[in-house]
């Protein structure tokens, strides 16, 4: 049974994050980590990597969608992890800095992935 409280929509998005930090003032540099952003809800994104990133850290995100117009700037807390084989990893997190304004965002891949 799904317990999410936003669906999921699968997307393929790349980012790459230079540093996480957490609320502690802990902060930890890492060569830029190439992540594969694989679903995206109103709440969060789930992503792919090959590095080890620690649960309960934030970074700060820019998620580009199809237009140069649809920028979302936020900042991700990374929930849970989950061994994808071979060297990857899945992680699960949540949107903890994002403005409502961009719901807009939302409602565009939500009509785009029911239309298909």
């Amino acid at each position: 049974m799904e317990k999410r409280r936003s669906k999921r929509i699968p997307v393929h998005l790349h980012l790459e994050i230079s540093s996480l930090f957490n609320q502690d003032n802990g902060l930890v540099t890492i060569a830029n980590t190439p992540i594969e952003v694989i679903n995206i809800s109103r709440t969060g994104i789930g992503f792919i990597t090959e590095s080890m990133l620690p649960t309960g850290f934030y970074f700060n995100a820019c998620l580009q969608f199809n237009s140069e117009d649809s920028k979302l700037y936020c900042v991700v807390k990374i929930l849970r992890s989950e061994f994808a084989g071979g060297n990857s990893t899945i992680y699960g997190c949540e949107f903890v800095g994002i403005a409502p304004v961009f719901s807009y965002i939302f409602d565009q891949l939500e009509e785009e992935y029911e239309g298909e």
